[in-house]
């Protein structure tokens, strides 16, 4: 049984009074999480930056450690890095392209996994294509099966998106792409922290993900991990003297791991707190946390209909922790500074975050609610009312 009010007053931020609904955006960190942080900028202000990481060398070693133990891999596969999308760009950067190679991207896909993918393709003379979604929303795997050939280098898939509660079969659809040779790229970027994920059960080359989202750490964290044997052997776009040491005049040579995917220069006090957020959760119980999660976002698929005019737009058959929906008659925006006025927070995706889908479905933005863990049912039961008073 998770101790809901233990949580809650490890979140400074619930001390407001507001009803929080942007895990999918910026969640709010526990306690541990600011005070690591501060705790080392401090230590960096007496003695600077270079005595104060050393000071905590054993501590950096163990955030990979930690991460490694919540997605079931190991140490050497993952690489630190100050972004999802960054972490994503730098394995897509680093396969290499011919003219006529494909990339395949999910129906789900976000805007920056497109845009570098597109870059890429201006840049090799590659192609980017996207799998079609079945009649559910989730990619097609038989689709993505019929398109397979020996050209196709990359597949991006988006485990669940930006701008829904979509959930994407990805070991089914990696398995597929591996039987013609291609590299899978996983987007966890709005999994991680939410939903179970065992990178070898899953099967993945690669796989991005942030700190600042359901895993409840500070902004400008995130990793990268890569599949041991391809971390040994792929040469990453960009290199530095942490991703490989300088060791002849003309020479260099990679470090044997995923390390190589690392720049020395780094923001060490968030990445001392990413592997506190990455620690709270371990010790909260990530069976647990997922459950509450999946919980509390059923609640509002249940009762956000009720309300006259409101659409639920999430699609799939199984569904994450973010609930997206229209109302009616009401702009998306107005009605998030609305809710906001009122001591709710939600966001609203627009269509240029996940453009494929949001085309399709003729949906210009919609208003997304991500409730955590540490969120109670009657807040979310407060929102409703909100909501339902605003619209009225």
């Amino acid at each position: 049984m998770m101790d809901l009010d233990a949580i809650r007053a490890a979140t400074p931020g619930l001390a407001t009074g507001r009803i929080f609904l942007d895990s999918a955006g910026s969640s709010l960190p526990p306690r541990v999480v600011t005070d690591t942080m501060i705790t080392h900028l401090r230590r960096e202000a007496e003695v600077g930056g270079y005595r104060a990481a050393n000071e905590r060398s054993d501590d950096l070693a163990a955030v990979k450690t930690s991460i490694a133990t919540l997605i079931g891999t190991t140490a050497d596969t993952i690489a630190l890095s100050d972004s999802a999308s960054r972490a994503w760009a730098d394995f897509a950067y680093s396969v290499p392209l011919a003219p006529g190679d494909r990339i395949l991207l999910s129906g789900a896909d976000y805007a920056s996994n497109a845009i570098a993918a597109l870059q890429r393709a201006r840049q090799t003379g590659a192609v980017v294509e996207r799998i079609p979604s079945d009649s559910t929303g989730r990619l097609d795997t038989a689709a993505l099966a019929a398109m397979l050939d020996e050209r196709v280098r990359l597949v991006s898939l988006q485990h669940a998106p930006t701008n829904g509660g979509l959930v994407n079969p990805v070991a089914e659809a990696t398995r597929i792409a591996h039987g013609a040779g291609a590299l899978v790229l996983l987007d966890a970027c709005q999994s991680v922290g939410q939903l179970p994920i065992d990178v070898t059960e899953l099967g993945v080359d690669a796989m991005s993900a942030t700190g600042r989202k359901w895993l409840r750490g500070p902004r400008g964290t995130g990793f990268l991990y890569v599949r041991d044997e391809l971390a040994r052997t792929m040469e990453p776009a960009r290199l530095d003297l942490r991703s490989a040491r300088w060791v002849g005049h003309g020479e260099y040579r990679l470090v044997e791991d995923a390390g190589r995917f690392e720049f020395w220069e780094c923001d060490v006090a968030a990445r001392l707190a990413l592997g506190a957020a990455v620690d709270y959760l371990l010790e909260v119980g990530p069976g647990r946390a997922y459950t509450t999660v999946a919980a509390r976002a059923w609640q509002l698929r249940e009762t956000l209909p009720e309300l006259p005019g409101v659409t639920v737009r999430d699609l799939g058959t199984e569904h994450s922790g973010i609930v997206s929906f229209t109302v009616d008659g009401h702009d998306p925006e107005r009605l998030r500074d609305q809710l906001a006025d009122h001591g709710v927070t939600v966001t609203v995706s627009h269509a240029g975050s996940t453009l494929f889908d949001m085309s399709e479905r003729a949906l210009p933005a919609v208003l997304r609610a991500s409730p955590h863990y540490f969120v109670s049912p009657d807040e979310l039961d407060r929102f409703v009312a909100t909501l339902a008073e605003l619209t009225r």
